[in-house]
């Protein structure tokens, strides 16, 4: 009897292997067929060793697929092969264009099935001891794409600067300079700023200044994509973790 096509657009989490989720292993396993992104750790493609493997990577500059032709394959694949994985770093419905995949998939009679992942928009800062909410410091956060699909600074920046909440920018070094400006024009120049590169992962790096500083800390440091941007008070906790932690030890030390 031939497969039900069927499509499961799936988070891989922020990079870490281990913040995968059970139900995505076990998608992972029943596939026939996973097209995954640049941003995914190729040793989860181990979960499906029966699976064929495509890499339909996108990165800035560099696409091995466009997206109406990813859309075609997931429908082709679909119907010769039957069970699809599109597997997407982080969450797919937080900026991954998840969203659209289905709804393509969907119009051509696909069964289609969603499995969360960890999102590197409240990851990456956790990984840091950065809570992008916390009493007294933060009552809510904002997750904002740096960079529209017109190429510009989201205009949702424009408002959470005016704002008191934690700001999580993804996808906005290229964007950093007039970032920087908008905050700047708030009166907010001493607000603490973290930059996260490769969030989770064995080369993550981090940059840690103010609205002020944090563009030549980026310089020194050499940071760049793929990273997330915190703004707010709570990047302040880092470092109140790591100044405890060393007085604990100074304590039992004497």
């Amino acid at each position: 009897m031939h497969k039900r096509a069927k499509l499961t657009v799936l988070g891989a989490g922020p990079g870490d292997l281990e913040l995968i989720t059970l139900k995505a292993i076990n998608a992972l396993q029943e596939a026939d067929v996973v097209l995954y992104d640049a941003l995914v750790d190729k040793a989860l493609l181990e979960y499906a060793s029966k699976a064929e493997h495509i890499f339909v990577g996108k990165r800035k500059g560099c696409y091995a697929f466009q997206q109406d032709q990813i859309n075609e394959l997931i429908v082709q694949r679909a119907q010769s092969r039957g069970h699809v994985v599109r597997l997407k770093g982080g969450d797919p419905f937080v900026f991954g264009r998840g969203a659209e995949e289905m709804t393509y998939a969907a119009k051509y009679g696909l069964e289609v099935a969603m499995v969360p992942g960890i999102s590197s928009c409240i990851a990456v800062p956790a990984s840091q001891n950065i809570p992008v909410t916390k009493r007294g410091s933060a009552e809510s956060f904002w997750v904002i794409t740096g960079t529209t699909k017109e190429h510009k600074l989201s205009g949702d920046i424009h408002l959470a600067a005016k704002s008191n909440a934690t700001v999580v920018i993804l996808m906005g070094m290229s964007k950093l300079s007039a970032i920087v400006e908008l905050f700047i024009k708030e009166n907010k120049s001493d607000i603490p700023v973290a930059i996260i590169q490769n969030g989770t992962k064995e080369d993550e790096q981090v940059g840690i200044g103010t609205i002020e500083t944090i563009e030549s800390i980026v310089r020194e440091q050499k940071l760049t994509n793929p990273s997330i941007i915190i703004i707010g008070e709570v990047v302040r906790h880092r470092n109140q973790i790591i100044q405890i932690s060393h007085q604990y030890e100074f304590q039992n030390a004497e």
